[in-house]
């Protein structure tokens, strides 16, 4: 995945229904995304932080990323062709349940990596479930 490109963040906006293939692209880029934004949502990215988005990243995508790559993604300015929270709302569309709850699970390990939860982090956190939709009982693990 190239960070510096996310070229699925303009490309969830046509409408079109994506590949498996770009579907998986998706849900790498909403992923670091979210969880960089979410490391950075204190204004304080904590190295314990960066290292659990690695591994997260490791584990769900398969990419290996360095904290340059994360620090950069954090940067809300590569999100000012769609802001976050329209970008979610639009992804969710195209994401699958599992992968959105996915992302929220990894939001939530990385912000308590650092042991300290803040007010920020906490609102970060509600405004993604927002706006990826995450039904009330998914979030508490309720399923049928």
């Amino acid at each position: 995945m190239a960070i510096a490109d996310l070229s699925s963040v303009l490309r969830i906006f046509s409408g079109s229904s994506p590949s498996e293939e770009k579907q998986r692209e998706l849900y790498g880029e909403v992923m670091l995304i979210t969880l960089a934004r979410g490391s950075n949502s204190d204004s304080n990215i904590h190295p314990v932080e960066i290292e659990t988005i690695q591994q997260i990243m490791q584990r769900e995508t398969g990419h290996e990323l360095t904290a340059v790559d994360i620090r950069k993604a954090a940067r809300p300015h590569l999100n000012e062709a769609a802001k976050l929270r329209k970008y979610l709302r639009s992804a969710r569309r195209q994401l699958k349940l599992e992968d959105r709850i996915k992302i929220v699970e990894s939001l939530a390990d990385v912000i308590k990596s650092d042991t300290q939860i803040n007010v920020l982090e906490i609102d970060f956190f509600n405004q993604v479930v927002d706006a990826l939709r995450i039904p009330l009982a998914e979030q508490v693990g309720l399923t049928a």
